[in-house]
This record gives C-alpha cells, sequence and structure tokens, in this order.
C-alpha cells in the first residue's frame, strides 16, 4: 500500500488563476497545480536553488524537481500550443511565511545539519 504524499507548503495565492492568448479563442486548456506555481515562483522569480526551496515547501529535493518540472512543462505547452493557463488543484497547504513551526522558514534543521556549520552528525 503506498504512502499518503505529504502536502507541499505554499506561501502565496496566485493573483490570477486563469492566462491565455488574446487574440483568439483557446483551442483548450491546460492546468497547473499550485504547488507547481510556487516552485516556479522559488526558481525562476527568486532564483533560489533546489534545495533550498524544497526545504522551504516541506518536499525532498527529488521531489521538488518533480513538481518543477511538470510546472515548466505545462507553462511551454500552454504558451507554444496557445492554450489556456488554468492555476488550481494540487496537493498543497497554505501556510505563513516567515519562521516558526510549520512555516518554512528559519535556519531549523537540527544539529549537526547545514553547510559548514558544527561538527556533523556524529
Amino acid at each position: 500500500m503506498p504512502r499518503r504524499p505529504n502536502r507541499r507548503r505554499i506561501h502565496n495565492q496566485p493573483v490570477a488563476r486563469r492566462f491565455g492568448p488574446y487574440d483568439q479563442s483557446p483551442p483548450g486548456e491546460v492546468v497547473l497545480s499550485l504547488e507547481g506555481l510556487e516552485a516556479l515562483r522559488h526558481s525562476d522569480v527568486e532564483l533560489m536553488d533546489q534545495e533550498s526551496a524544497a526545504e522551504l515547501m516541506g518536499v525532498s529535493r527529488q521531489t521538488y524537481g518533480r513538481v518543477l518540472a511538470a510546472a515548466r512543462r505545462a507553462v511551454a505547452t500552454a504558451i507554444t500550443g496557445g492554450l489556456a493557463l488554468n492555476i488550481e488543484g494540487g496537493h498543497y497547504r497554505l501556510v505563513e511565511p516567515g519562521p516558526g513551526p510549520d512555516r518554512g522558514g528559519g535556519r531549523g534543521g537540527g544539529r549537526g545539519r547545514g553547510r559548514g556549520r558544527g561538527r556533523g552528525r556524529r
């Protein structure tokens, strides 16, 4: 029996949820999940590395990479095909940004984790 997937943490709701061509009626639509939009924002707008962005979203770096790849594919498909892009759904929870429990901020990580700080695991 597969385990239940973790809900990804997102920090912002989108301003607009639908995009499409202005000069014609779109022949179809592509769905971009909210966690996909959050991954795009972290990587392509804020220029974060995948490890830091994955930590903010509360997922592994590999999962973050899959979410980001799917989001980029959806956006590219919509743009190149003249399709509408709908931002909806996904497996997420909205959290407040900043330090604190389950807020995706702060340094945290526990003892011995990080880059060059501490003595590592014993």
